[in-house]
């Protein structure tokens, strides 16, 4: 795609980039066919090549973006099935993010819009204030329909929506391997650990099975993904320099073999901090390191080989593979490889590459596309028969068991299960 920025504006190191995946796209189309949001609504704006035309025009012109190209842009999950699909290698998610942040700092929201956004900053990445809030839920859920029907306050009513009817106490520490192999540090997160603190548990066990001793970095907190994909770039920023600076200090004790994430949009997150510091003289090293270092739950065992399976009820599974893992992370095998090596029969859902509708705060910003992404999922997944889903990531297992009596956990709790572990709570 032929571009026109001047020189002055190409000075600008993520002006740059986006450049270069906008000359990239060769407008040939076949990333609509995956991206979810033009497979729902047909609107050619609301595809990848679409948006990326908005964003092109908007960047070229530096003009304030329009509440129409806003809402184009907004309505992009950022599932990255486009980059996947991508014959011309278009890092589609380095143009989102860098139109997302021009719209913070370019457009003045209407002031519903901005307040909720504020909120969700303010709530989500913090543990001890979304575990508060969390705890609220049960009380306020049986005013959500009501909610629902005033528009302003719809990000309420998709919030209760989504709340767990009880919410489990944390029941993990890091203790140390019999036989240790090595030291990994384990990802803490923020809404993982408020939501479903038993896959940290179920992670910890397996790790020390496997011979690793798992850590906490003291000072680590949320990776910066949540505002990261809503334009709040300095916020995110803040968020990764934290991190960097708690795990390089667990790095100077002695040797780490892997950061790990449960999370895999975290994964993804945590796998951009050398690009996000790239013009940081101090950090970009240190940041670039972190990346490195960074591995997905799956990945790891998958390379350091599963522990022993023992005994168990021989369980279908419909594998839900999430958008930051497959298409993020470029993670697809693994997943299911170890399942089935743990004694599970793995099935695959249609239209597996599509998204559930999650994708950060998405489906609480955006709740009826998100909605309509969900029904289809779970009439994908009723299709399998299977008798439980499994996921990686804490966003798709909130999402899907908002509204399906099927059992869903976190992959890592089966893999601990069938190697010794207790039988996962979700399965009852």
């Amino acid at each position: 795609m032929q571009t026109r920025f001047t020189p002055d504006q190409l000075a600008d190191p993520d002006t740059a980039v986006s450049e270069t995946m906008i000359r990239k796209c060769v407008h040939c189309g076949f990333c609509t066919a995956t991206c979810p949001t033009y497979v729902l609504l047909g609107d050619e704006l609301d595809s990848p090549r679409g948006r990326i035309y908005l964003i092109k025009e908007m960047l070229e012109a530096d003009a304030d973006p329009t509440p129409e190209v806003v809402k184009h842009i907004d309505r992009c999950l950022s599932c990255l099935a486009c980059t996947t699909t991508c014959p011309s290698g278009v890092d589609y998610a380095k143009l989102i993010d860098h139109a997302r942040d021009y719209v913070e700092q370019r457009y003045r929201r209407p002031m519903v819009d901005r307040a909720w956004r504020a909120v969700l900053a303010w709530l989500l990445p913090h543990r001890g204030r979304f575990a508060a809030a969390l705890s609220l839920a049960p009380l306020a859920k049986p005013f959500g329909p009501l909610l629902a029907r005033i528009p302003a306050l719809r990000p309420a009513a998709a919030m209760l929506a989504l709340a767990p009817s009880r919410r489990r106490a944390p029941t993990y520490a890091p203790f140390a391997a019999a036989h240790p192999k090595g030291r990994v540090i384990l990802l803490q997160g923020c809404a993982e650990a408020v939501l479903a603190p038993q896959v940290r548990a179920a992670t910890i066990r397996l790790l020390a099975r496997m011979g690793y001793e798992a850590v906490f970095a003291q000072g680590e907190g949320c990776c910066g993904g949540l505002t990261h994909h809503m334009g709040k770039a300095e916020a995110a920023r803040a968020a990764a320099r934290r991190n960097i600076a708690a795990w390089s200090a667990e790095i100077a004790k002695g040797e780490i073999a892997a950061i790990l994430t449960t999370a895999s949009g975290c994964g993804v997150m945590l796998e951009d901090y050398g690009h996000v510091f790239r013009e940081d003289p101090a950090l970009a090293g240190p940041a670039k390191r972190i990346s490195e270092l960074t591995q997905d739950i799956a990945q790891f065992v998958d390379h350091a080989g599963l522990p022993p399976v023992v005994d168990h009820p021989p369980l279908s599974v419909a594998y839900h593979a999430a958008c930051s893992l497959q298409h993020g992370q470029k993670i697809t095998t693994a997943p299911k490889r170890l399942l089935a090596a743990a004694g599970f029969e793995v099935r695959d859902i249609p239209e597996g590459h599509l998204c559930c509708g999650s994708a950060g705060t998405y489906n609480i910003l955006q709740p009826e596309i998100a909605g309509r992404l969900l029904d289809r999922k779970l009439e994908n997944i009723d299709r399998t028969g299977a008798e439980l889903i499994a996921a990686g990531n804490i966003g798709c297992l909130t999402q899907i068991a908002s509204r399906t009596r099927r059992p869903i956990v976190h992959t890592v709790e089966l893999l601990d299960w069938a190697t010794g572990g207790p039988k996962p709570e979700g399965l009852g």
